[in-house]
């Protein structure tokens, strides 16, 4: 059975950070690009971050360049989206997703707010 598992979310001030992770299992991890996508309350998804199979390349979104780093660890089928200088604008549900298998993790939340 196919698993994505968030975690990590919470509430965190404006300048705070986070650390998210998601845990994977029922495929093979490494043959699979991970990519973080977040929803704000009454908006559509947002694609945040991704990194290809072997962890050598990344993107990010205008929106959290600089701020955001992606990063896997293929030994422990693990993906991770390190967050730092938060911004109320990131709160939102964010969700991890392989491709090009589209399997979904049920996401965690993340609300920054003082």
């Amino acid at each position: 059975e196919v698993q994505l598992v968030e975690s990590g979310g919470g509430l965190v001030q404006p300048g705070g950070s986070l650390r998210l992770s998601c845990a994977a299992s029922g495929f093979t991890f490494s043959n699979q690009g991970m990519f973080w996508v977040r929803q704000a309350p009454g908006k559509g998804l947002e694609w945040v971050s991704g990194i290809d199979g072997s962890g050598s390349m990344t993107f990010y979104g205008d929106s959290v360049k600089g701020r955001f780093t992606i990063s896997r660890d293929n030994a422990k089928n693990t993906l991770f989206l390190q967050m730092n200088s938060l911004k109320p604008e990131d709160t939102a549900v964010y969700y991890c997703n392989a491709r090009p298998g589209n399997y979904w993790g049920q996401g965690t939340q993340v609300t920054v707010s003082s």
